[in-house]
């Protein structure tokens, strides 16, 4: 069977290999035909899709991953798959689908025919065979994680997550080709290139009520041996000419003996390489000797959740922490020399703008290099999403326009130009600080470094700052919200 693979285009800056995809790759490709297609590599929108991809390839079935903010882009992509050919199997995996299975099966049902919720490494590959195969019985409801229509009822079958990752195998490298991606993968800044993103850990136990993560991957802390991580840099880093590496998990360092484990085992490779962790990490579960064993092993960039600068917005989160143990904490980073990056929401459901003032008064006073400032987006399947919906601040979704760097939902009392205008103000402070500024400047590479940070610049600051999302109701006082009080000291 012939397989296609896709990660749709979306306005993002961050280009990066599908760790998901090349996952499930490697557990058909033995039996089956697949490629790996990432549009926004390659810069391909739906029209290319169909007259560079189907038409060369012929794919039997096209399987699309699906963040909530691709959910326009996927629309179209499905559309144009069967326009082409209405006989191509069409699937759909990945978070949104993952976090409320049924609506997002019922949002696309026009032109999808299944769906996976949560991990796909063991039930895709049975769903493959049982359709390449005349002689195996179609049994959809054996089918782990499979979303599929029975009549007019939408099922949902049970997921299967394995507890052995290393039984998913490795990666299929060679399908996407890190070392072919553009430098700044994750972000504006890098260390040394090209760059991989690896995998060491799945699922997180943290309850924050704004993330999806665990409905994904699980709450429980699922490992990868140290053998399969060091195998897996060493042919990166051997074969792929890979020189820093992108740990992307939910969270590294929550299993900190783990954690010494893996980074002495990197040690022990004696590799040039760098190390970066640009989804962050908890700082409760960090201590000088990680932090020792992670200096040495090449991490340049620790990236932290801060999230919020009010204690009482943090307890909303669920983030269990303070603010004054995320001062302790950045203290004992900075004392191992480390550069920090931080990450904040603004316009947390029932924050103020004294809350969002406290939270970048924070990021102002923290000795961070960089501050990454997102307004709050609500993700379906999330605590808080549940609630605004029950509260009726969230009705008439139009997902189709749904996107991680505008302000979706704006809490009462703030309307959405009044809070965009507040994220812009505090990232231009932060960073026309002289200190922040200069040492900013000295990281650029080269000169297409420089230009790609002024095109990501004029992005932040200009196109995404003013994409459309006027679809989310809010409280009707919102749209005549006093002026800003916020100031950007």
């Amino acid at each position: 069977m012939k397989v296609l693979l896709v990660k749709p285009n979306n306005l993002s800056d961050h280009i990066q290999p599908s760790l998901g995809l090349a996952y499930l790759a490697e557990a058909i490709r033995d039996r089956h035909e697949v490629i790996i297609l990432d549009c926004i590599k390659e810069d391909i929108g739906p029209n290319g899709f169909a007259h560079r991809i189907l038409k060369d390839f012929r794919p039997d079935l096209v399987g699309i991953q699906c963040y909530t903010f691709d959910l326009g882009n996927v629309r179209k992509l499905l559309r144009v798959t069967k326009d082409w050919d209405p006989g191509i199997v069409t699937v759909v995996g990945g978070a949104h689908i993952s976090s409320d299975p049924v609506r997002a099966f019922d949002n696309l049902h026009k032109d999808l025919d299944f769906a996976f919720a949560g991990e796909a490494e063991t039930g895709f590959p049975k769903f493959i065979d049982m359709l390449d195969d005349p002689a195996i019985e179609s049994d959809y409801a054996s089918i782990p994680g499979l979303v599929w229509k029975n009549d007019k009822e939408y099922v949902v079958n049970p997921g299967n997550m394995e507890d052995d990752l290393d039984r998913l195998g490795d990666p299929a490298w060679d399908l996407i080709r890190p070392d072919l991606y553009p430098e700044s993968q994750h972000g504006a800044f890098f260390n040394k290139f090209p760059i991989a993103p690896i995998i060491t850990t799945r699922g997180c136990p943290y309850s924050c009520t704004f993330c999806s993560a665990p409905i994904l991957s699980g709450k429980k802390l699922r490992h990868h041996s140290k053998e399969y991580v060091l195998r897996n840099i060493s042919n990166l880093y051997h074969n792929y000419g890979i020189r820093e590496f992108h740990i992307v998990d939910d969270n590294f360092t929550q299993d900190i003996e783990y954690a010494k484990v893996i980074v002495r085992g990197i040690l022990s490779l004696n590799l040039d390489i760098s190390l970066a962790m640009p989804n962050g990490i908890r700082m409760d579960y960090l201590d000088d000797e990680l932090l020792e064993l992670l200096k040495k092993a090449g991490l340049y960039l620790v990236s932290i959740a801060v999230e919020s600068g009010n204690d009482e917005i943090l307890k909303k989160m669920k983030k269990g922490t303070k603010v004054h143990k995320i001062h302790q904490d950045v203290k004992l980073i900075k004392k191992h020399g480390f550069d920090i990056a931080a990450f904040f929401i603004l316009g947390f459901p029932e924050e103020t703008l004294e809350t969002i003032q406290d939270t970048i008064d924070l990021s102002m006073e923290l000795p961070l290099l960089r501050a990454n400032y997102f307004t709050y987006l609500p993700l379906p399947g999330t605590e808080s999403y549940h609630q605004l919906e029950e509260n009726g601040e969230i009705e008439n979704v139009d997902w189709d326009h749904y996107y991680i760097m505008s302000a979706a939902y704006t809490p009462q009392g703030i309307d959405r130009e009044e809070l965009l205008a507040i994220k812009k103000k505090a990232f231009l402070k932060f960073y026309f600080r002289p200190r922040v500024l200069i040492r900013n400047l000295m990281s650029i590479k080269n000169y297409r470094h420089f230009k790609f940070l002024l095109k990501r610049f004029y992005n932040w600051i200009i196109v995404k700052n003013h994409h459309s999302t006027d679809f989310l109701v809010h409280h009707e006082s919102s749209s005549s919200a006093p002026a800003s009080t916020v100031s950007i000291k």
